[in-house]
C-alpha cells in the first residue's frame, strides 16, 4: 500500500528496529511520537489467523491522507480491505510454502540421520566380526603350538630314557670287567671272562641313536586369513537391502489426483534409492482377461513419495523396492491406497426446505463407493455477504441429509464426499432460504398429458388429446387424474404455498398421501384432500373434496391465486383467496403420515405454483 503522511517514515524506521521471533506470527508495532504540526495514528497488528485489525488513536486527529473528513481511523472503512486481504493471503501462502519446505528438509535430515546410523552400526558389526575371527585364529594357533611343544618334550624325554638305560648297561659291564681283571683265581677268571666278553660284544653291537629325535625349531605355517580379508573387503561392500514395508494409508493423505505414500525399512540396510510402483485396480476385469493396467514407476531417495496425475476416487495398488550398490531388494507387500473422491453434485430439483429445516439430496459423482459425506453450511446476509462461520454435519451415510435451520435466514450449503484418503472438494453450493416452504414437483408422478415449464413450477394440460396407447404410464404416475405431486419436505409443522390459475381452468389443488391411489381422482378417496374448481355455463362451482364428499359452499369471488396452509400440529388444511385474504374452507384431519401437495388439471389449461414465500398472518390464525 502507498500511504502519504509525515508519520509513515517514522513508523517505517521503527518497524526496521523490531526483532522478529520465529515462534510468533504476530507483528506488534509502537506508537509514533508526534511532532508539532504532524498527524498521529495507531499502528496495526497482523495475525495470520485473523483479519487485519486497526485500532484508532485516543486523540482525535485528521486522516493521514490529508482529507479533512472528520474520521479518526487511518483508513476509511473498506477502502483498502481487498488489497489487505490479498496481501495477507499472499503472506499466508508464503508461510505455508516455507513450512512445507522446512518439513521437507526435516524429512531429508531424518533420512540422512537414519542412513548414517545404519552405516555406523554396519561398520561396528564388521569390526566386531573381524576381531572375533582374529581371536579364533589366535586361539587355534596357540593351541597348535602347545600341542607341538608337548610332542617335542615327550620325544626328547623318551630319547633321554634310552640314553640313560644304555649308560647304566655300559657302567655295569665296565664294573664287571674290572672285577674279573682283579680276580687272582685263574680258574674262576677263565670261567667268567668268556660270558663277559660275549656280553660286551653284544652291547657293542647295539646301535644307540645319538641324534635328536625332534627339531628344536617350531614350525611356522602360513596363517590362512582369507576369510578375514574377505570380511575386511566386505566393509566396503554393502549387502543388498531387505524388502521395505509400505505403511497403511493415513487419513487426509490424498487429493483427487494424488497420493502421499510412506514406507519403512525394518533393518539396518543401506539404501541409495527406492522405486515405487503403482497401478490402478480395475474391479471389472475378470480373471480370464489377459489385459492388465499398465504399471508406473517413480524413483525417490526418501521413504515417502507423492504420486500425481491419478484418477479421483480410484483404488491403486502400490509396492516398493530398495536399491544399493550391491543389488535390489525383494518387492514389498502390495498396499491399496485411494484418491479423494470427486465433489458430489447436489440435485437442485430434489431439495426442499421449510422455515425450520432443509432436505438436501445429491449424487455421489463417483464410480467407486465413498465412506461418508460431510454437509457444510454457512449463513449469508441479505446482501449476499457470506459468514465466516461454517457448520458441518459429518459422517452422513447416504446421499441425503435433513438439516435443522433457523427461520427467516439464508444459507449456502455444500457437500463433500469422504473416503480413507480424505474429503473431496466442496460441491457447487445450493442457496436455501427459510422464509417459507419451498419444494419442486415430482415429475415421476405426472400424468403423461402434463408438461412442465423449464423452471419446474408451471404445469400445462394441452388441447391435443393423446390416445391411451401413446401414453407411457409408470408405476408411480397418475393414470386417471391428470395430476402431479409436490416434493414437500417431511417435517411436521406449518407449511404454506400458493397456486395461480385462470378463471377458465378446471383444477384440483390440495394434498395427498404419497401412496394415494393413482387410478383415482384427487378428493375421491380417503388419502387425498382437495379444492376443486368446475366451470359451468352459468357460474364457477367450487368443491372441497375428501373421500368423495364436499360441504355445500358457494364462493362468489372467483379466486385466481389460492393460498394453501397445512398445519400438522393442529391437523388442519386451509384454503384462502390470497388476493382478497379471504378464508375459503378448512379440513380438520389428524394426518397419520406425511402428505404431499397435489395439483390436477381437469381440462386444458395451466397452473403455476408459488412457494418459498412467507405465510401471511391470516393463514394460521
Amino acid at each position: 500500500m502507498d500511504l502519504t503522511g509525515g508519520r509513515l517514515n517514522v513508523i517505517a524506521e521503527e518497524g526496521e528496529q523490531q526483532d522478529f521471533s520465529r515462534q510468533s506470527s504476530t507483528m506488534e508495532a509502537y506508537r509514533a511520537v508526534p511532532e508539532p504540526g504532524e498527524r498521529t495514528f495507531q499502528r496495526f497488528s497482523v495475525n495470520t489467523n485473523e483479519s487485519l485489525r486497526f485500532e484508532p488513536c485516543e486523540d482525535s486527529c485528521p486522516s493521514p491522507t490529508g482529507a479533512e473528513d472528520g474520521h479518526d481511523d487511518v483508513f476509511d472503512k473498506g477502502e483498502y480491505e481487498d488489497e489487505i486481504i490479498s496481501i495477507r493471503n499472499q503472506l499466508q501462502g508464503k508461510v505455508t510454502e516455507m513450512e512445507n519446505f522446512a518439513g521437507h528438509l526435516e524429512e531429508i535430515f531424518l533420512t540422512v540421520e537414519e542412513n548414517f546410523g545404519r552405516r555406523e552400526q554396519h561398520l561396528e558389526q564388521h569390526y566386531n566380526d573381524v576381531l572375533q575371527t582374529l581371536s579364533q585364529r589366535y586361539d587355534e594357533r596357540a593351541s597348535g603350538l602347545q600341542e607341538e611343544k608337548k610332542a617335542k618334550l615327550e620325544s626328547l624325554y623318551s630319547q633321554l630314557l634310552v640314553c640313560g638305560q644304555a649308560l647304566d648297561a655300559s657302567k655295569e659291564l665296565i664294573e664287571t670287567a674290572q672285577e674279573i681283571y682283579r680276580c687272582q683265581d685263574k680258574r674262576l677268571f677263565l670261567k667268567t671272562v668268556m660270558p663277559t666278553i660275549k656280553r660286551v660284544e653284544e652291547f657293542a653291537k647295539e646301535d644307540v641313536d645319538l641324534a635328536l629325535s625332534t627339531g628344536l625349531e617350531f614350525s611356522t605355517p602360513i596363517a590362512d586369513l582369507s576369510d578375514v580379508k574377505t570380511m575386511m573387503d566386505s566393509i566396503n561392500i554393502v549387502p543388498a537391502p531387505s524388502a521395505p514395508v509400505i505403511n497403511p494409508q493415513l487419513p487426509n493423505s490424498a487429493t483427487q489426483t494424488s497420493l502421499h505414500v510412506c514406507w519403512s525399512l525394518f533393518s539396518d540396510d543401506t539404501v541409495e534409492y527406492y522405486e515405487l510402483y503403482y497401478r490402478p485396480v480395475l474391479e471389472d476385469v475378470s480373471a480370464e482377461n489377459t489385459f492388465a493396467p499398465q504399471e508406473s514407476k517413480i524413483k525417490v531417495k526418501e521413504t515417502h513419495c507423492t504420486v500425481t496425475d491419478l484418477l479421483p476416487n480410484a483404488q491403486y495398488e502400490l509396492w516398493v523396492t530398495a536399491t544399493n550398490t550391491t543389488g535390489i531388494s525383494p518387492a514389498s507387500e502390495k498396499a491399496l491406497y485411494m484418491t479423494v473422491p470427486s465433489p458430489p453434485v447436489i440435485k437442485q430439483r430434489e431439495c426442499s426446505s421449510c422455515p425450520e429445516a432443509a432436505l438436501i439430496r445429491w449424487e455421489s459423482g463417483n464410480t467407486n463407493p465413498v465412506d461418508s459425506y460431510t454437509v457444510e453450511l454457512s449463513e449469508t446476509g441479505t446482501g449476499g455477504a457470506k459468514s465466516n462461520i461454517t457448520e458441518s454435519i459429518v459422517a452422513v451415510p447416504t446421499c441425503q441429509c435433513m438439516i435443522q435451520l433457523q427461520a427467516g435466514r439464508h444459507y449456502l450449503i455444500f457437500v463433500r464426499a469422504v473416503n480413507v484418503g480424505g474429503p473431496s472438494d466442496r460441491s457447487e453450493p445450493i442457496s436455501i432460504s427459510t422464509t417459507g416452504t419451498f419444494f419442486y414437483l415430482l415429475e415421476d408422478t405426472a400424468h403423461p398429458c402434463l408438461s412442465m415449464s423449464e423452471d419446474g413450477f408451471t404445469i400445462f394440460y394441452g388441447d391435443e388429446e393423446l390416445p391411451i396407447t401413446a401414453m407411457a404410464f409408470e408405476d408411480n404416475t397418475f393414470t386417471r387424474c391428470v395430476a402431479i405431486l409436490g416434493d414437500l419436505i417431511p417435517v411436521r409443522g406449518r407449511h404454506y404455498w400458493e397456486v395461480e390459475v385462470d378463471d377458465e381452468t378446471e383444477f384440483r389443488v390440495g394434498v395427498a398421501y404419497k401412496d394415494a391411489d393413482r387410478d383415482s381422482y384427487l378428493g375421491a378417496n380417503n388419502s387425498s384432500w382437495c379444492m376443486r374448481h368446475i366451470r359451468t355455463p352459468s357460474r364457477h362451482k367450487y368443491e372441497f373434496l375428501h373421500n368423495g364428499w364436499s360441504p355445500d359452499l358457494r364462493i362468489t369471488a372467483h379466486p385466481l391465486r389460492i393460498g394453501v396452509a397445512l398445519d400438522y400440529d393442529r391437523g388442519t388444511l386451509s384454503f384462502f383467496n390470497a388476493n382478497l385474504e379471504q378464508h375459503l374452507h378448512t379440513f380438520h384431519c389428524h394426518f397419520q403420515n406425511y402428505v404431499h401437495p397435489c395439483f390436477s388439471l381437469d381440462n386444458p389449461g395451466a397452473l403455476t405454483l408459488h412457494n418459498g414465500i412467507a405465510a401471511p398472518d391470516y393463514a394460521f390464525i
